[in-house]
């Protein structure tokens, strides 16, 4: 059965499906835990699964059935010392205090798996134990793999990373490895570039932050792993006399780094790149790096190494180097404590690189010289030496030195005992080489002739041990032993102590490297167990409070980029702790926080609280430490100036942080509030510190700006790459304000001068007007003024095309009109103005408008093409503004719809433990969509302000001085005015304008290089723009549905017909069939040119006469409801009519936008297309902006006309969709033209052929202007 286990294959085809991807959910988790800033490849976690397979397969071959079992085969197989912690680990993970923290790995899921491998059932604990094992070498490998990550300034890892790593790891490769030869895993051409490659300022700092943080760790390697044993005992030991000030250094070195790290955070990001130049100068003035100085001087003096061997050989001190060796457990490094000299000259070699400018008292070695500088040097670098290496030695075989090492360390002449003559000898990270000087021809055939070496051996150095050897006369002296591992040895001697120094640091290092790590890795996380900072009590700093789930809970399982913690909800006071958390220094929570906080809190209240939390007090001493005051001691000093440093110093500095981000990016709050200004500026005086000294001075410059900003107004000094294109003029020219009309204004030049207005308005809106629906609260004047101005002018230019359009009362002269606004759409859609495009999309969809089927018989694809933007939750929409390049406007009312269903869907606070805590993963929501927002007002247009035309917009009035519903009923009787409902002939009317109706078009006057080309005219080119020529596959993958917490499911067909909810909206997603617009017949293509001259045109054309059919129903006015959804098909005459009944058109309704100085329904107050016109079955954007209500309180409905179809109305017969201001109202019946006699049919020229019929409905009331809370004005309750 044994041999029958030890054939068990995990990557068999039988065997890999059940073990594949079992382990790489839980290494992510073990990755989180050890390098929680670092992500992983999928392949990288996959080739870690296979190591650790491999690792239980050599586990299951000794047969385990119990703990012990598998205790003595760890035993065997690992190399120390990490046999050692793999079984102190595996036997805390099995112990009854540590089941309630479970393992990372799935132990459940391996534990049955683990029967079939070795043919019987073990112990659910023995399972334990080998997965705790497993754990522990898969951290390690990922910890070692992460530490590789970070030095070369990654922030993933990936499988050559790991490979990498590993390979450069003796105790890991003897692990995997043991029986390899070599092992090729360095593919490092691709790892960086050259270091000879130009840096810029803040790629400097980086690297120099990098290898500082390198170098502390050193220094943390010395003091914690050498100096803290040996100074333990003072008696014995003089730890000063022997380390000299390596703890002062340590000190500056750590201050240094946190200075620049500081200066780093608190740039600004408008800043090329931070100024560290005052951090090395404040550091200078102090005198701080005075102990390099005396630090050398102490190291390299005469008489060091003899005065180290005294204080080593005092009694009882072996004792404390056997404590030493005990704490590593590790035979190896057992033999290298002994050589304590070596290990000190290793540091005594790196001071002398150091100071060897200002101290020449001994030579530099060049061994020395050349393994410190090997990490100076980049990737390239160290490839090409040994490349040219390994071209320079004769006789060479195997796999290239590339292949298995990644540094080249030193070279230099040894002598072999035992061998005539010396050897040249060439050691990299992984080999060590011994040549011979190469005097006669190559041994091997076709060898180049001119290679200065020849190979006589090679030894793997994870393969080998360094032993020291005492000087024998007669034999050997400065001489060291390699020792294979089939026990046979080799011994070299250097030509001198220094040599051999040199030689020794250098194998030592290389041996005991990862060793040592892991040994400052376990005694730095033991520190930091043992050593927790000493806060002021929560009685003192309410901000001391402990976290718990009643103050502050986060987001499960999910961290930053960085690995910081993402908050889901806290009280105010834990919300402020973590903006300026005294560990990390988060910046996309200071932006969301500033950009939402007014939901929650006020900004008196905000900066009461930063300034309380600036001023931390000292924590109190205990009973012990006030004894130990009492009698002249300080017990407090070290931990005090740990407070002050790790948590006053950071909590400070990023109080100051969030306040410049304060006044940078939201100088509103100051603008509005002059006694908080007031306040921030006598806080900022106050502080004091030449650490905060800077940041006050950067705050005050800031505010400085912002005020003389605000008091020269705001600058329009913007320079572009090209010039803008020159105004046009049409009918009305400069100056002649008097004259300016729609039809008089060049139809380009009014879209550019509406797309530079509703660019301004759309730039200058600010987070904060949108964040807790403040723009429909009863403050909105105060905290939504931008957003408000832009609303009301979208609501203004709207009415405005719609007046236009119904005030012109002859038809030619009104299709004239239709067709120029549609020529400014065109020229909106080439603008990229989508606000614009959307305006002209819902003046084209009111009732009024909507209604004179006769105007539109031409320009109904440009309106069909732009009202698709709106479609399918404005999928087309969001594929083009996400696929277009700024500048842009684009349309506000998809974000207000966000936001406000965020809002509402969301709670403001969550309970926990009875205790309401701040709902901020609501806020961080909203801010997501105030950045997009934000993405898009970065970039203006460059186009030319005509001043007069722009005051001409901004000061539109389409409804004078009339009342909202009566300009809403004025428009509509005024378009059953000029196009009557049934009528037999249209009413004739005299014309509106004197000047020629024909348009100049929409391609600009003179185009050339760099201005802004528009599309031809529409009579020429009216499939210029298209956007249902995107496909619906490219739509699908390139944009989805707005993101909404409260998005619901969309109602079944069957309930369409009956469904209250719905409505039709512009903010809806019309669907299917029910629109005209999906229509594509030859009729809407066949088009009447409509652009005539005016002499041509003395006389209105005749229009077929239009007879009202027998089964529709009575007309009714605006204000009168009925019951929707009933259709009516009538007989078609016409000799154009295809034979087949085409289908019905849905009802319409009369939508009508109030003014927004007093009601609104919509947030941009766009018009919604009538019902049936756009039918949608998602409900909830139009629920949001035109919510149900009842009647209007202003004006009750009147009571509504009989109809013969409909039978008797009333309140009793109307539906509940009825009483709704959208959803359930249907618009006027609009009959079927039908031809008359021949000899009018010859006489009248005909219009083209309809292709669809209508429902012929009643008309509804208009009350839902009224009626339904307004979005500026309603409360979102």
């Amino acid at each position: 059965m044994q041999a029958a286990q030890v054939q068990y294959d995990f990557f068999s085809e039988e065997n890999a499906p059940k073990w594949r991807g079992l382990l790489v959910p839980s290494l992510n988790k073990v990755l989180s835990q050890v390098h929680p800033k670092l992500s992983s490849q999928e392949d990288a976690l996959q080739y870690i699964e296979e190591l650790i397979l491999l690792l239980l397969s050599m586990l299951c071959q000794a047969q385990p059935r119990s703990v012990q079992d598998v205790e003595e085969r760890v035993q065997k197989s690992f190399p120390h010392p990490i046999d050692k912690w793999a079984i102190a680990d595996a036997q805390a993970a099995i112990e009854k205090r540590k089941r309630r923290n479970p393992l990372a790995l799935p132990v459940d899921k391996i534990h049955p798996l683990l029967k079939e491998v070795l043919g019987y059932k073990i112990d659910h604990q023995v399972s334990v134990y080998i997965v705790a094992v497993l754990e522990y070498i898969s951290a390690d490998i990922l910890k070692l793999a992460g530490n590789y990550v970070r030095n070369i300034r990654h922030y993933e890892i990936s499988q050559q990373d790991i490979t990498v790593a590993m390979c450069a790891d003796k105790v890991l490769m003897d692990m995997f490895h043991q029986d390899e030869e070599d092992i090729s895993g360095f593919p490092l051409m691709d790892e960086e570039p050259s270091t000879s490659e130009e840096q810029t300022y803040y790629d400097l700092v980086k690297t120099f932050m990098a290898e500082v943080r390198q170098y502390l760790r050193d220094l943390n390697l010395i003091i914690k792993v050498f100096r803290e044993p040996l100074a333990s005992d003072a008696i014995l030991f003089s730890h000063h006399n022997i380390f000299s000030r390596i703890v002062d250094i340590h000190e500056v070195t750590l201050k240094l780094l946190g200075l620049i790290e500081d200066t780093v955070e608190m740039t600004d990001e408008g800043s090329p790149h931070p100024l560290v130049g005052s951090c090395f100068e404040d550091l200078a003035e102090e005198l701080a790096f005075d102990p390099y100085e005396t630090y050398a001087q102490d190291i390299l003096r005469t008489g060091f190494h003899d005065h180290f061997l005294n204080q080593l050989s005092k009694p009882g001190a072996a004792f404390y180097l056997q404590q030493l060796e005990e704490k590593s457990e590790d035979e190896e490094d057992k033999e290298c404590l002994k050589q304590a000299i070596t290990a000190l000259l290793n540091l005594q070699s790196s001071m002398e690189r150091i100071c060897s400018k200002n101290m020449a008292k001994r030579r530099l070695s060049e061994s020395a010289c050349r393994f410190y500088s090997q990490q100076m040097k980049g990737k390239h670098l160290a490839i090409k030496k040994m490349n040219e290496i390994q071209k320079n030695i004769d006789g060479w075989e195997g796999k290239d030195i590339g292949q298995c090492c990644n540094e080249f360390i030193m070279e230099g002449k040894l002598t072999r005992v035992g061998a005539k003559h010396e050897r040249h000898i060439f050691l990299f990270d992984g080999l060590m080489i011994c040549c011979k000087s190469n005097h006669g021809q190559p041994r091997l055939p076709g060898a180049s002739s001119t290679a200065e070496y020849r190979l006589k051996e090679k030894f793997l150095m994870r393969k080998v041990q360094i032993n020291d050897k005492d000087d024998k006369e007669g034999e050997y002296r400065h001489a060291f032993e390699i020792i294979l591992k089939d026990g046979n040895s080799v011994v070299f001697a250097a030509k001198s102590a220094e040599d051999k120094n040199g030689w020794m640091a250098a194998l030592i290092s290389l041996q005991y490297r990862s060793t040592l790590e892991r040994m400052l890795d376990s005694a730095m996380l033991q520190e930091e167990k043992e050593e927790q900072m000493r806060l002021p009590g929560a009685e003192l700093y309410r901000f001391a409070t402990p976290d718990s789930e009643e103050n502050v809970v986060f987001e499960e399982n999910v961290q930053s980029k960085s690995g910081i913690p993402i908050i889901k909800a806290g009280t105010v006071l834990k919300l402020i702790e973590r903006l300026t958390f005294h560990m990390y220094a988060d910046p996309n929570f200071v932006r969301t926080f500033l950009t939402t906080y007014r939901s929650f809190c006020k900004p008196q209240e905000l900066l009461g609280l930063l300034m309380e939390r600036f001023e931390i007090p000292e924590p109190k001493p205990t009973e012990a430490d006030q004894m130990a005051i009492e009698n002249g001691d300080q017990p407090l000093s070290a931990e005090l100036k740990r407070f002050r440093k790790e948590f006053v110093q950071p909590v400070q500095l990023r109080v100051l942080n969030v306040c410049r981000h304060w006044v940078e990016h939201h100088f509103y709050d100051f603008e509005r509030d002059c006694q908080l200004l007031k306040c921030l500026e006598e806080f900022i005086a106050l502080v004091r510190g030449k650490a905060m000294k800077k940041w006050v001075e950067s705050i005050t410059k800031i505010i400085q700006r912002k005020k003389q900003a605000q008091a020269n107004g705001p600058s329009h000094n913007i320079t572009f790459e090209s010039s803008p294109p020159p105004i046009e003029w049409h009918l009305s020219k400069s100056g002649q304000t008097d004259q300016f009309d729609l039809m008089t204004l060049h139809p380009i030049e009014i879209a550019r001068q509406l797309t530079l207005l509703e660019s301004d308005f759309y730039r200058a809106v600010q987070p904060s007007e949108l964040v807790g629906s403040v723009w429909t609260k009863e403050d909105k004047e105060l905290n939504s003024p931008n957003l408000l101005r832009m609303i009301r002018h979208t609501t203004n230019l709207t009415l405005w095309f719609e007046k236009c359009i119904v005030e012109t009362e002859n038809l030619e002269e009104r299709a004239a009109v239709v067709a120029r606004i549609i020529e400014i759409l065109q020229v909106f859609q080439e603008l990229n103005n989508f606000n614009g495009v959307l305006e002209v999309v819902s003046a084209m969809n009111s009732s009024p408008v909507y209604r004179l089927d006769h105007t539109f018989e031409v320009k109904r694809k440009i309106l069909e093409e732009a009202h698709e933007l709106s479609e399918d939750h404005y999928k087309k929409y969001l594929a083009k503004l996400r696929s277009i390049n700024p500048p842009c406007v684009p349309f506000f009312g998809i974000y207000l719809t966000n936001i406000l269903k965020t809002e509402e869907g969301n709670p403001d606070f969550l309970k926990r433990h009875g205790k309401e805590l701040i709902n901020f993963s609501k806020r961080r929501k909203v801010a997501e969509i105030t950045g997009e927002i934000q993405q898009y007002q970065n970039q203006p247009y460059c186009l030319r302000v005509e001043s007069d035309i722009r005051k001409f917009f901004e000061n539109l009035n389409p409804m004078e001085d009339k009342a909202e519903k009566e300009f809403a009923d004025y428009l509509f009787n005024k378009s059953l005015e000029i196009e009557p409902r049934n009528a037999r002939s249209l009413p004739r009317y005299p014309k509106k304008y004197n000047c020629p109706l024909k348009s100049p078009g929409v391609r600009p006057s003179s185009v050339r290089p760099g201005t802004m080309r528009h599309p031809t005219p529409l009579q020429n080119e009216p499939r210029k723009i298209s956007y249902s020529r995107i496909p619906d596959s490219e739509m699908e993958s390139a944009a989805s549905a707005p993101n909404s917490p409260r998005t619901p499911l969309t109602p079944p067909p069957a309930s369409a017909a009956s469904s209250s909810t719905d409505i039709g909206s512009v903010f809806d997603s019309p669907q299917g069939p029910s629109s005209p617009f999906h229509s594509r017949s030859s009729s809407v293509s066949s088009m009447v040119s409509f652009h005539r001259n005016t002499e041509d045109t003395t006389v209105p054309p005749p229009v077929p006469p239009r007879r009202r059919p027998e089964s529709a129903p009575a007309e009714s006015s605006p204000s009168k409801v009925y019951s929707p959804r009933y259709s009516l098909s009538t007989e078609r005459t016409s000799v154009s009519e295809p034979p087949d009944s085409p289908p019905t058109l849905p009802p319409r309704e009369p939508v009508r936008t109030p003014d927004v100085f007093s009601s609104s329904n919509s947030p941009l107050h766009l018009q919604p297309p009538p019902l049936g016109r756009i039918r949608s079955s998602e409900p909830t954007l139009s629920q949001t902006f035109f919510p149900p209500s009842p009647f209007s309180p202003l004006t009750p409905p009147p009571p509504p006309t009989p109809s013969p179809s409909l039978g008797p109305s009333g309140p009793d017969c109307c539906s509940d969709s009825a009483l709704l201001p959208l959803g359930g109202a249907a618009g006027p019946p609009v009959p079927p033209r039908q031809s008359t006699s021949s000899a009018a049919a010859q006489a009248i020229p005909k219009l083209p052929p309809k292709t669809y019929k209508r429902e012929l409905v009643s008309h509804p009331s208009l009350v839902h202007r009224d009626g339904p809370p307004l979005l500026e004005n309603a409360n979102p309750s």
